[in-house]
C-alpha cells in the first residue's frame, strides 16, 4: 500500500492520456488533469445539463473498477471461456478449461457472459460521462503487465495480475452468518472458506504449459480461479450499493442501482459453483482446499448447498434480522474497494503512477456528498 500513500498529485502529462473518439475497451482521456479542466464548473453543469462534480468522481470510480474487471476476465475468458464476435481474442486451453467443465458444462459459457457484462459495464460508464460532457477513464498508458504464455493466451500486456493473488475468502461465511454483519461488527472475523489462500501468493492461471501439470497442481490452479471469482464479484456486490447513497442525480443513481445488481447474479452464480470445487492438496506447494461440508468446518456457515444470503442484522439490532447485501456502509467506500484489490495482488508489478492515479479516483469518490439534484 506504500504507493497509495504517496501524493496525489499528477506526475504524468495528461496529454499523454488524450485518445480521440470511442474505443472498444476505453473512451477518451485519462483522469490524471489538476485545476478546472477537470470538471466542468457549477453553474456549466446546471445550464447545460451536465453531471455535478461528485456524480461524476462515482462514475468515473466504477468506471475505472469495471476496466480492470474486464481486464481479467479476459484473461479467463482467452484461457477457459468461449471465444466469439462478443468476446474475442485467446484460442482457450483445453486441459485447463476440461478442468472447469467437469464441475460444470456450462462453465466456459459463464465465464464469456461475465466477461461480455464487464465490457458492457466499461463501455456504457465511459459512454455515459461522456456524454455528459465529463472526461471519462483510461487506463491504457498502465496496459504494462505481462500475462500468462500458457497455449491460449493472447499475449497481450495486461493491467491486471492473475499469478501472485492473495485471497480473502471470508466473504464466504460472512454471507452465511445469522449472528453478525461488518456493518455493525467491524472488527469481527469471519472464518476463511479456504485459509491457505490468504497465506501466500497463488496464480489462478497456469502461467505457462509447465502449470498444466501435475493433474492435481493444474486442479489447484482451477480451485483458486473458482474462489477469485466469487471474491471479486462480492466486491462490487458491495461497492454500487455503498456508493449509490451518494449519488445526487436520479439518473446517477439509476445506473448504480441497476448496474449493482448484475454484479451481485455473477457473485451468485460463482459463490455456489466454488463450493463445487474438489479437495486436494497441491503437491507443489502444499495449497489445501477443504471439505467445506466435513468436520471441523461443515455447519450452517460452510455448508456449500447453503447459497442464500443468511438474514443478519441490519442498521440496528433493535430491528429484526433481514437478508441483505453487505457490508453497504458508504463511508470511505471507494478507498475500501481499492484496498481490496491492491491486498489481493492484482496489482502486482504495476506503477507507482498507477497507484497514484487510481488513489485519487478513489478520493474523489469518497468525497462526494448527496445533494438535491434532480
Amino acid at each position: 500500500m506504500k504507493h497509495l500513500l504517496t501524493s496525489s498529485k499528477a506526475s504524468i502529462n495528461r496529454r499523454s492520456f488524450v485518445k480521440s473518439g470511442l474505443t472498444a475497451a476505453t473512451i477518451g482521456t485519462g483522469l490524471l488533469a489538476t485545476g478546472p479542466s477537470l470538471f466542468a464548473r457549477e453553474d456549466f453543469e446546471k445550464e447545460r445539463g451536465g453531471l455535478s462534480k461528485g456524480d461524476a468522481a462515482l462514475l468515473r470510480f466504477v468506471a475505472a473498477a469495471e476496466i480492470l474487471e474486464t481486464d481479467f476476465w479476459v484473461q479467463y475468458n482467452e484461457l477457459a471461456g468461449i471465444q466469439d464476435s462478443e468476446v474475442s481474442g485467446g484460442g482457450g486451453n483445453s486441459v485447463y478449461s476440461e478442468k472447469f467443465e467437469a464441475i460444470d458444462d456450462d462453465f466456459p459459457q459463464y465465464i464469456h457472459d461475465n466477461t461480455d457484462d464487464e465490457f458492457t459495464h466499461q463501455n456504457f460508464l465511459n459512454a455515459y460521462l461522456a456524454s455528459k460532457g465529463a472526461d471519462p477513464v483510461d487506463l491504457e498508458p498502465f496496459r504494462t503487465l505481462p500475462g500468462s504464455t500458457a497455449t491460449g493466451s493472447s499475449g497481450k500486456p495486461r493491467l491486471t495480475n492473475l499469478m501472485q493473488l492473495t485471497l480473502d475468502t471470508s466473504w464466504y461465511t460472512r454471507y452465511r452468518s445469522s449472528t453478525h454483519n461488518p456493518d455493525l461488527d467491524p472488527n469481527f472475523v469471519f472464518p476463511q472458506a479456504v485459509p491457505d489462500l490468504a497465506k501466500g501468493q497463488f496464480t489462478a492461471i497456469p502461467r505457462t504449459d509447465d502449470d498444466l501439470t501435475p493433474d492435481d497442481h493444474l486442479q489447484a490452479i482451477v480451485n483458486t480461479a473458482m474462489f477469485h471469482m466469487p471474491t471479486i464479484e462480492q466486491g462490487g456486490n458491495s461497492l454500487y450499493p455503498s456508493l449509490a447513497q451518494r449519488a445526487s442525480s436520479v439518473e446517477v443513481l439509476r445506473i448504480l442501482i441497476s448496474i449493482g445488481p448484475t454484479e451481485t447474479m455473477h457473485f451468485q452464480t460463482w459463490s455456489d459453483l466454488a463450493g463445487d470445487a474438489p479437495p486436494l492438496t497441491d503437491s507443489t506447494n502444499g495449497l489445501t482446499f477443504p471439505d467445506l461440508n466435513a468436520p471441523p468446518l461443515g455447519g450452517e456457515d460452510f455448508e456449500t448447498s447453503l447459497i442464500m444470503p443468511e438474514p443478519c442484522p441490519f442498521l440496528s439490532r433493535k430491528l429484526p434480522a433481514c437478508s441483505v447485501i453487505r457490508p453497504t456502509e458508504t463511508n470511505g467506500a471507494a478507498m475500501g474497494a481499492l484496498k481490496f484489490l491492491t491486498d489481493m495482488g492484482l496489482f502486482i508489478g504495476q506503477s507507482s503512477d498507477f497507484f497514484r492515479f487510481m488513489r485519487r479516483l478513489a478520493e474523489q469518490a469518497d468525497k462526494a456528498r448527496r445533494h438535491c439534484a434532480d
